[in-house]
């Protein structure tokens, strides 16, 4: 147990906590033990503990990988204040201002490419991904009329890409959270995803050291054969294809190869399928690229493909959230085309051009102050070297000294995988949460491993050393882990 006081005024703050309070993914009848927070800065948040010292822990998760520019930053703190001045909210019908305008702009300039430039500002990530998959039906009966029998979406098995019922609707019906619902939930196509492999060829640390990679990173051309058996077969009912590029996210921390993302846009195009990429996760440098599927473009430069004779890899429908604001106000956008945006806005159609959302929160200008400094910071560029720095350390305190350690990996690592602020280790057992929270919570580190995977996306201002104590806390828990299991022999 962790060693851990508290002052008689926040227990009754703790107690009243257990007793109403809903936290993710936890029983309310055995919840797991939360923790206070008084303060947080930098890479780091200070618990409201007892006694003169305080508690602070590294925290190692990005609040779920949004805080990328880490807490209480001053620039987007001075961004808001400056807002809450003039004005919190405003509705957006009818209305615009200032934040919503430079925000947009700003992120149509980091996604890059000339065919993606028109945003519907939405509230979260979920929402997002309903909205994106509202855009793809409304494109379809607009275009074929109410008849048309182009209603399903093609996705992958693994994938995540939020908790409402749409989005619901293309989670691995089976292995997800939300397989309980599938008697509720459209129908929708998958196939399996990619496989695995340990880092990038576009990586930096690939690069560094080609050799230790040997043999992890090969694409092969068969993994693509059952999603163009699906696309050609149905696309006569596929309303979009949707899937996470590069990095499917709480699907599995699933790393796939970029030629994979090549081939589906290849044959999205071929047989006129929207393509929908949810990059809620990984958008914003996280993989290393400002957006995973830039990596698309860069493996293609790496191989000495004439620009002729690239593919253009771009999404029709982009989803981005989580460190739209720099993870301080909930926020997300949904990117897209002029073939979209056109077919939608037909005025001889049965909305009369109009797409049919508009959340009440839509473009906040609060939310969307925040989202346009949280931009201003990553167009300066340090994020590329921030996150560089992060993949390098991972390589070589964690990647490296693990992959040696024979022990733990015949018997509690199945396999690890890097890419930018990225850290995956899949263990072969399933976590105990409430271990795993409490041993890392004693350590001074805040990680949160979920199934069997034990994972890290720390924000980018990580200082070295706090990086460090994370790995060090990581390494010393999975033999921690090792004996608690039991574990002497090799697993069969």
């Amino acid at each position: 147990m962790s060693d851990l006081s508290f002052t008689p005024k926040v227990e009754k703050m703790l107690d009243f906590d257990k007793k109403h309070l809903w936290h993710p993914y936890t029983s309310m009848s055995n919840p797991l033990k939360v923790y206070p927070v008084k303060s947080a800065a930098g890479a780091t948040i200070t618990l409201d503990t007892k006694g003169p010292e305080e508690t602070t822990l590294v925290e190692a998760m990005s609040s779920w990988w949004c805080m990328i520019h880490g807490y209480n930053n001053p620039e987007i703190n001075a961004a808001i204040i400056e807002q809450v001045g003039k004005m919190s909210h405003v509705m957006f019908g009818g209305l615009t201002h200032q934040p919503a305008v430079s925000a947009a702009e700003k992120l149509l300039q980091l996604i890059d490419h000339e065919k993606l430039k028109f945003c519907f500002l939405a509230d979260s990530g979920s929402v997002a991904v309903e909205v994106a998959m509202k855009m793809a039906l409304q494109y379809e009966f607009t275009k074929n009329g109410d008849k048309t029998n182009k209603s399903k979406f093609l996705t992958l098995r693994n994938g995540y890409h939020g908790d409402t019922f749409g989005a619901m609707s293309v989670c691995d019906p089976v292995n997800s959270m939300h397989s309980l619902y599938r008697g509720y939930l459209p129908q929708n196509i998958f196939v399996s995803a990619p496989s695995v492999i340990d880092t990038l060829p576009t990586s930096t640390i690939f690069n560094s050291n080609p050799e230790i990679f040997e043999g992890k990173i090969d694409w092969n051309k068969d993994e693509i054969i059952e999603f163009e058996e699906a696309i050609r077969a149905r696309h006569v009912e596929i309303c979009a294809v949707i899937l996470e590029p590069i990095l499917q996210g709480a699907g599995g921390m699933r790393l796939y190869h970029p030629q994979y993302l090549i081939e589906v846009r290849k044959l999205c195009t071929k047989y006129k399928v929207p393509l929908i990429m949810d990059e809620i996760a990984t958008g914003f440098c996280r993989t290393g690229t400002m957006f995973a599927f830039h990596h698309c473009r860069k493996y293609q430069k790496m191989l000495n493909i004439p620009p002729e004779n690239q593919v253009d890899v771009y999404p029709d429908i982009l989803c981005v959230g989580k460190a739209l604001t720099g993870g301080y106000l909930t926020l997300s956008a949904v990117v897209t085309t002029s073939e979209i945006k056109d077919v939608i806005s037909r005025r001889y159609s049965v909305t009369g051009g109009c797409f049919m959302h508009g959340p009440t929160f839509m473009g906040n200008p609060l939310a969307c102050k925040a989202a346009e400094k949280s931009l201003e910071i990553l167009l300066r560029g340090d994020c590329y070297k921030q996150v560089a720095s992060i993949e390098a350390q991972l390589m070589k305190q964690m990647y490296l000294p693990l992959l040696s350690d024979q022990s733990l990996m015949k018997t509690v690592i199945k396999h690890m995988r890097i890419i930018g602020a990225v850290g995956v280790i899949e263990l072969r057992h399933a976590v105990d949460s409430a271990w795993f929270h409490d041993r890392f919570i004693s350590m001074r580190v805040y990680v949160r491993p979920f199934g069997k995977l034990l994972y890290i996306m720390p924000p980018y201002v990580i200082k070295e050393a706090e990086l460090s104590k994370v790995i060090e806390a990581i390494k010393q828990i999975l033999q921690e882990w090792k004996s608690h299991l039991g574990i002497t022999t090799k697993l069969s």
